[in-house]
């Protein structure tokens, strides 16, 4: 097995994980670990910086997609995005500890783009929810082995 090809796919996993596009990050990164035949700090390291950088794509698009909101194409169904900016308008910067989470994750990094969240504290907390949520499942799939 090519180590480049592994981990080159679970970095593309984990980033479209991030977007708007459905894939299943969780679920890669357990297969792989499973296999115990690659460092588990190197799974956890690629696929934190593939979902890391993926929501930064995220808080990208939401700079300057805000215009494109009521568009019939715009890929974030009105009601969410507006669920996910009173969610952060509430909470701030704070509320993307739960980026990992499904379907609030993806919309409240968009927000935090929308909203000009600086983007070196959107970073630093998105990092350490999606290493967070990884080290969970590392230490899920690493325990039950």
């Amino acid at each position: 097995m090519d180590v480049f090809a592994v981990y080159g796919g679970l970095f593309a996993v984990a980033f479209a994980a991030a977007t708007i596009l459905p894939a299943q990050s969780e679920a890669a990164l357990a297969g792989l670990l499973a296999t115990d035949s690659f460092s588990p700090a190197m799974l956890v390291l690629v696929a934190s910086m593939g979902n890391a950088l993926g929501s930064a794509v995220n808080w990208g698009l939401g700079r300057g997609i805000e215009r494109f909101r009521d568009r019939p194409w715009f890929p974030l169904r009105p009601a969410m995005l507006n669920r996910a900016t009173s969610w952060y308008r509430r909470y701030g910067r704070w509320s993307l500890l739960l980026s990992w989470m499904p379907i609030i994750g993806d919309p409240l990094t968009v927000v935090a783009g929308v909203l000009r969240e600086p983007l070196w504290s959107f970073v630093a907390i998105v990092a350490l929810a999606k290493v967070s949520r990884y080290l969970v499942v590392a230490g899920a799939v690493l325990n039950l082995m």
